[in-house]
């Protein structure tokens, strides 16, 4: 299946990286726009992969169910913070 391209991303280089991408593009047997995407989708996938899946041992799991499943502990000063009025509560001249 065919996907077309419809969006457009500008690149500002210098003439030495420009010739870079054009000379491992090239050797790649791609055009320019190929290799560019290719690459910067392929460091994208890296720079990603730790924030769409994590592995976790059957141990950790358990404590972190058991963790979400646990009733929430008692935070005092958070209770009295969201008690107080806040700073635009307050009328001027109270």
């Amino acid at each position: 299946m065919r996907v077309t391209r419809s969006e457009k991303l500008d690149l500002r280089l210098t003439r030495e990286a420009k010739l870079a991408l054009q000379a491992a593009a090239a050797a790649a047997r791609r055009s320019v726009s190929e290799f560019v995407l290719e690459s910067a989708l392929s460091r994208a996938d890296e720079a990603l992969a730790d924030r769409r899946t994590f592995g976790v041992t059957t141990t950790q799991w358990k404590a972190f169910i058991a963790a979400l499943d646990a009733p929430p502990r008692p935070l005092p000063r958070l209770e009295r913070l969201l008690k107080e009025p806040g700073f635009f509560d307050v009328r001027p001249n109270e």
